[in-house]
């Protein structure tokens, strides 16, 4: 799918890009719910968008010493016994305890630290191999574009407020 990394984090970055948005709005305007996100506030957006980018850089760091990383598998296992619902869930739970000074301090760097941790990891544990690419095309680039109309509404009404 992929030549070299740098296609990869090329489509990445432009696809995180939009979500970068979120970061201008008030505190305020990021606390509201908003129709036509699930119910989702755009802190609630950011928080869930960073807890699956997460997973990808805690594998990125394992993968950045290790030939392989357990990262994924033992997410997939958590999704399967418990289901998508109570993971989804528990990490709105978590992240809603942080403070929205340190979401917004998180939103700003951890996707820069992915890309940092992918450009120093072997091409050959990560872009070669089909599943650990799948699963970070996954939880990047597929996962920005499930949740473009979630950010667009909320964009759209804190527009509008």
């Amino acid at each position: 799918m992929y030549l070299d990394a740098m296609e990869f984090l090329e489509e990445e970055r432009d696809a995180w890009a939009p979500y970068e948005a979120l970061a201008a709005l008030s505190d305020e305007q990021l606390s509201v719910a908003r129709d036509g996100s699930h119910g989702w506030s755009g802190r609630d957006l950011m928080a869930h968008m960073l807890a699956w980018q997460g997973v990808a850089l805690d594998a990125a760091k394992e993968l950045a010493i290790h030939e392989t990383s357990s990262v994924f598998t033992e997410m997939d296992a958590d999704w399967e016994s418990r289901g998508g619902d109570v993971v989804n869930e528990e990490i709105n739970r978590t992240w809603a305890a942080m403070p929205l000074t340190d979401l917004r301090e998180r939103f700003r760097t951890q996707p820069g630290e992915l890309r940092g941790f992918l450009t120093v990891v072997p091409e050959a544990r990560w872009l070669k191999n089909a599943d650990y690419l799948k699963t970070f095309y996954d939880e990047t680039i597929d996962h920005y574009r499930e949740h473009s109309a979630d950010l667009q509404a909320i964009l759209a009404a804190a527009d509008g407020s």
